[in-house]
């Protein structure tokens, strides 16, 4: 695989991974072209060595793994850690709202975005719904409305001259998307998501809908921009870039000594802390079914590895002060290894140096970060994955602009970059 190819089926699965269900529906179906078997937590396993599976939860995360062996002299993993969300606005349980004569939806800030480039997008609405059936049971199925159905127009520049100078955004009075003008006979939201849902699946057995988790995003495509295309531009590369990334290595790991999993939780922008986090017990449920004996399991956490891939700060030109002067990544200089004293990022001089290996080996570029003293760092969901299982980690990510936007920024090498070297990672 080369570049160009790669970068044309990551923003594919960009576009069509408007939610973390999407992200995770499309990564099943990319697997299972690729003879993973998708199991159930509900059922017994019966693995074998180079089995090549994966398993879900909620919907919106899931874990994919080559079996290696079970020897406990030789029992190893080699884990790579992503996070299937992303900042956005979520449609609160009751949202219509009729205001000045225009219909508008009720939506909550999810994770922290930057609100102010939600402003005058061409947005439209997906999720999961689920429903009653006529039997009274109750189903699930992912919705996408694709065309644009809503945007928050900017107030004019005339009504608020110092908008320039110095604004704050309200979150509830100021974020509330607006859907059309009102009128007396208007469908409620609720009976638009049935339509969508006739559209969609034609004559589904639905009696009542129930409940729903959706979220509105932005229905501009992704686009390589930049006089040399070297700039990619998208929604949600925070942190699809990653699952993708991880998604084609684990494509092409073969059987060998050790056991490949690619874990891509849900909830990382909220803290991980639900079901499907990087906080729950799913990948040491799954791990405990890979090597049920102990002392096998014990063994084989302490020749392992975590690579945990969450994007990283590129320097921006126009505020390089943001920067600790000796640490300056830059767009299309490879993967970063993230670095923080207080262990809000997982790397140790250990896990930098076996990455930093990796990319030697790979032949790709890499570069470090670490926050000035004046200024809060971020975190991942490598420090509650090393914290949970006692695996070593090391915390990377490809640079980025524009992070926890509507509409992010990378280079055009750097995710081939990372891409490259999770599959040596995977393989040696």
């Amino acid at each position: 695989m080369n570049t160009e190819l790669f970068n044309r089926n990551l923003i594919r699965f960009l576009q069509h991974s408007p939610t973390p269900f999407h992200c995770v529906e499309n990564m099943v179906n990319q697997l299972e072209e690729n003879d993973f078997e998708l199991l159930s937590e509900e059922n017994p396993w019966h693995l074998h060595i180079g089995g090549r599976y994966m398993v879900t939860r909620n919907d919106s995360a899931i874990i994919a793994f080559v079996m290696g062996a079970d020897d406990p002299d030789r029992a190893e993993l080699r884990l790579v850690g992503a996070h299937t969300d992303s900042p956005c606005l979520k449609v609160k349980p009751e949202p219509d709202i009729t205001n000045a004569g225009y219909r508008q939806i009720g939506v909550e800030i999810y994770g922290g975005a930057l609100l102010a480039p939600w402003f005058d997008r061409d947005l439209s609405i997906a999720g999961r719904i689920s429903y009653r059936d006529k039997r009274g049971g109750v189903s699930s199925v992912l919705i996408n409305l694709v065309r644009p159905v809503a945007s928050i127009p900017s107030l004019a520049i005339h009504l608020d001259r110092e908008v320039n100078k110095n604004r704050s955004i309200n979150p509830q009075t100021q974020v509330v998307p607006i859907l059309g003008l009102s009128e007396s006979n208007d469908d409620s939201f609720r009976d638009i998501i049935m339509d969508q849902l006739a559209e969609e699946y034609g004559q589904l057995d639905i009696d009542l809908l129930l409940d729903y988790d959706l979220c509105l995003y932005d229905t501009q495509a992704p686009a390589f921009i930049g006089f040399k295309n070297e700039l990619l531009a998208s929604a949600r590369l925070d942190n699809l870039l990653s699952c993708y990334t991880g998604l084609r290595a684990i494509e092409n790991a073969e059987q060998g000594e050790h056991t490949s999993i690619l874990a891509c939780y849900d909830h990382e922008e909220v803290g991980s802390v639900s079901t499907s986090g990087a906080q729950s017990p799913f990948l040491s449920d799954v791990i405990d079914r890979i090597y049920p004996a102990r002392e096998t399991r014990s063994r084989a956490f302490n020749r392992s590895l975590m690579i945990s891939a969450d994007n990283a700060h590129a320097v921006h030109p126009n505020f390089i002060d943001k920067h600790d002067a000796n640490h300056l990544p830059v767009i299309n200089g490879g993967p970063v290894i993230k670095f923080n004293a207080n262990q809000r990022y997982a790397t140790s001089s250990e896990t930098a140096a076996l990455f930093r290996n990796l990319c030697i080996e790979t032949g790709v570029p890499i570069q470090t970060i670490a926050m000035r003293n004046d200024m809060a760092c971020g975190s991942t969901i490598g420090p509650i994955s090393a914290a949970e299982l006692g695996i070593p980690v090391v915390d990377v990510g490809i640079p980025q602009w524009a992070m926890h936007s509507i509409r992010e920024m990378c280079g055009d090498k750097d995710a081939f970059y990372l891409y490259k070297v999770l599959q040596t990672f995977f393989k040696t």
